[in-house]
């Protein structure tokens, strides 16, 4: 997503550029951006100079919109493995485990993928 994003004037980004510049396979990578792109987080185009943009600008894009069709909300799992765990019928961790992963759902709601664009930048100056 940030490769996308830092190449985004560049116009749409190839798949086997990205698989390159971050040593992923190729198919995995493929994958994981058409997924992206059914769920309206990225266009894509074909053809010659087609590839995977962004669907909106970097300061509008949440990262629970990019974890989201990966990691649908409210789908949260028990830490101990039970099937039944809930606020009526919590396992010895539900209750801490509740607030963590709130903790982690408002992180990814409330930052942007410019957010983590301009700590890129300031971690490259540095």
């Amino acid at each position: 997503m940030l490769y996308i994003a830092e190449h985004a004037a560049d116009g749409p980004v190839r798949v086997d550029d990205i698989a390159a510049a971050l040593r992923t396979p190729r198919n995995y990578l493929s994958k994981t951006l058409h997924i992206l792109a059914r769920a309206g987080v990225l266009r894509s185009a074909r053809g010659p100079k087609g590839g995977f943009q962004l669907a909106d600008p970097p300061d509008r894009l949440a990262l629970s919109r990019v974890v989201g069709p990966f990691e649908p909300a409210g789908e949260r799992r028990c830490l101990v493995g039970r099937a039944n765990c809930g606020d009526t019928h919590p396992c010895q961790a539900h209750h801490r485990w509740s607030r963590v992963a709130a903790s982690v759902e408002n992180f990814f709601r409330q930052t942007m993928v410019a957010d983590l664009l301009k700590q890129d930048t300031r971690n490259h100056a540095a």
